[in-house]
């Protein structure tokens, strides 16, 4: 006689449907609660990633504007907006140290490079004796002499109508400034007997908005870069003509850049920064006092 079976307890078809479509019914229930949570996260990150971007950017050429040579700042127009098609612009001299010249010579005054040589504007003169402590010069570094017009051209000219010259003397710390013999314009003899020693590695810098607007994905086309090295050009030249550029902002889609030289002491540079990604825009404006005290 056999034993009798034991009957193994199981899920029926049935029951295995019902809890799939329970736990499907669960999880949209979850995901519904959840997305808008985690969609405002995603929204929130990349708001601060676009911030942060546009705050990097204007940060740094605020930063670069305070050191600009005296009255050296200019742009296309005294506010010029950017397109796809137009850029705007601003450009200026970067400072890399300073001093003052000695006006009035000191014993027999001596030759070009001995101590107690003035500076002289009346006739040609390439050389004078610093007051005050040695500065260090680099190859290519130049000189601005008397930056004093607010149209922000003399500064870029090496001619004996501007006020820059080409540092001839040798690198490493220096009493005495030579160089090129360019007779400097009357008008650059100031009270303030203040030069400015411009970067040789640097030269000009340029920042610029180029090609802005919106695609049809709802993101930025436009950028803000950075030209420098580009050499010094006295009638002010579009990005284009600057070479390769330093990216320092993307997806920008719109920039607005004023100048505005109050006096011949005081400037203010505006700029108004959007980036624009998944359509949605951050805006950021910043105003850079320039100083213009020669």
């Amino acid at each position: 006689m056999q034993p009798p079976r034991k009957l193994q307890a199981a899920f029926t078809l049935v029951e295995m449907i019902t809890v799939i479509v329970i736990t499907g019914i669960i999880g949209g229930m979850v995901a519904l609660f959840i997305r808008a949570p985690v969609q405002g996260y995603v929204d929130s990150s990349r708001r601060a990633e676009m911030t942060d971007i546009a705050d990097t950017a204007v940060r740094r050429l605020a930063r670069d504007i305070r050191t600009a040579v005296p009255n050296s700042v200019r742009v296309p127009a005294a506010a010029c907006v950017a397109t796809a098609a137009i850029p705007c612009y601003v450009e200026f001299l970067p400072t890399r140290d300073g001093g003052r010249y000695r006006a009035n010579p000191v014993g027999g005054a001596g030759g070009c490079g001995a101590a107690g040589d003035d500076l002289a504007f009346n006739t040609p003169d390439n050389c004078f004796e610093i007051e005050g402590e040695p500065i260090t010069f680099i190859a290519g570094d130049q000189i601005v002499i008397g930056s004093t017009q607010s149209d922000g051209n003399p500064p870029y000219d090496a001619s004996a109508a501007g006020i820059r010259r080409g540092y001839t003397g040798a690198a490493g710390p220096q009493a005495t400034v030579s160089f090129t013999a360019t007779a400097l314009p009357v008008w650059a003899e100031l009270p303030s007997q203040r030069f400015d020693v411009v970067d040789g590695t640097q030269q000009a810098v340029t920042y610029a908005c180029e090609v802005v607007g919106i695609d049809a994905n709802g993101d930025g086309t436009g950028s803000l870069n950075r030209y420098a090295a580009y050499g010094y050009n006295s009638p002010q030249l579009p990005p284009a003509s600057l070479g390769v550029p330093a990216l320092l902002a993307d997806r920008v889609s719109a920039c607005a850049i004023t100048y505005n030289a109050i006096s011949q002491r005081n400037g203010l540079l505006e700029i108004n920064l959007s980036i624009t990604r998944n359509n949605e825009t951050v805006s950021l404006y910043q105003a850079i006092h320039v100083n213009n005290v020669p």
